[in-house]
């Protein structure tokens, strides 16, 4: 059987902001289509650096060199124009971010304006209702389409940002935390309106919350001081974590243990970890683990020695 072609393709990609800081270091990963890949690891990981070069926004800074190469349908975006790349890559950030002078039509139109691609009335109509449509929130927009899209709530704004990105019809759409600043009724929503958009565009997601990535993702690609260490299944990769150890990730392993697996795992885990690790960062102060100290004034346990 033939092999399926990656839509992304990272290989040996290396990120530096200076000659002595290398924050994503020789990452290699093919990206499937129509899929959402979740990527995790404890905060300074390099996950969004990542992320941002997928979408060349580290041109914008003359100090940081991007190296390797990263294939997008087997072309080198290190090698294309910014503006033909974010064509095919849009971007979707941690806090919505609309444009503050521009209503909620011309927020969703706002790429082909950037682009100097002139629609016709009819079109442009068409593509701002299709768009809305697609992240669920035309029925709750469509009579107040002329006002500014700060008018509208925090879960509101970042479907209108999709929207946005959905506009030009990318082949990749990248998020960096799109939850994070929101309540869980709007987690909740953007959630189910990703797992509808993976059958049109493929998504890398930037995430914390592990529960998240278990709800949404089929792949997961997991980081620790600017490399990847797992790759896969999202399932799969996490149990191997848990189970076999990869030095320096005992937060991300406990956590997972808790999210996906259920606390009772957690034992077993502090078994694996004891030689290496001395604390693990967990989030329920009612976890019970026999041979652990549970500290809940600083929410993590601290293993014997």
């Amino acid at each position: 059987m033939e092999s399926v072609k990656p839509i992304l393709e990272f290989k040996k990609t290396c990120v530096s902001y200076t000659k002595q800081t290398m924050a994503v270091k020789y990452v290699s990963a093919a990206i499937e289509r129509n899929t959402i890949t979740a990527i995790m690891g404890p905060s300074g990981c390099g996950k969004s650096t990542l992320l941002r070069a997928v979408n060349l926004m580290h041109n914008l800074y003359q100090n940081i060199r991007v190296d390797g190469e990263i294939l997008l349908n087997g072309e080198n975006i290190l090698a294309m124009e910014p503006i033909d790349v974010r064509r095919r890559v849009g971007m979707v950030f941690q806090r919505p971010a609309p444009f503050p002078t521009m209503s909620i039509y011309d927020n969703v139109l706002s790429g082909f304006a950037l682009n100097g691609i002139k629609l016709s009335k009819a079109k442009k109509d068409e593509t701002v209702e299709r768009c809305l449509r697609s992240v669920a929130l035309w029925e709750e927009v469509k009579d107040v389409l002329n006002k500014k899209g700060t008018f509208l709530s925090g879960g509101q704004q970042q479907r209108l940002c999709i929207a946005r990105a959905l506009a030009m019809k990318p082949d990749v759409l990248l998020m960096d935390e799109p939850t994070s600043a929101l309540d869980p009724i709007a987690t909740k929503h953007i959630e189910e309106l990703l797992l509808e958009l993976q059958k049109e565009v493929t998504i890398l997601i930037v995430t914390h919350n592990m529960g998240q990535a278990k709800r949404i993702s089929s792949k997961s690609m997991f980081m620790y001081l600017g490399e990847l260490v797992e790759y896969g299944d999202t399932a799969k990769s996490a149990a191997d974590i848990v189970k076999t150890g990869v030095k320096g990730v005992g937060a991300i392993a406990s956590d997972l243990a808790a999210e996906i697996y259920g606390l009772e795992i957690i034992a077993e885990s502090i078994e694996t970890y004891k030689q290496n690790f001395t604390r693990f960062l967990i989030f329920d102060d009612s976890l019970q683990v026999d041979k652990a100290k549970i500290n809940k004034s600083s929410m993590c346990f601290t293993l014997p020695h």
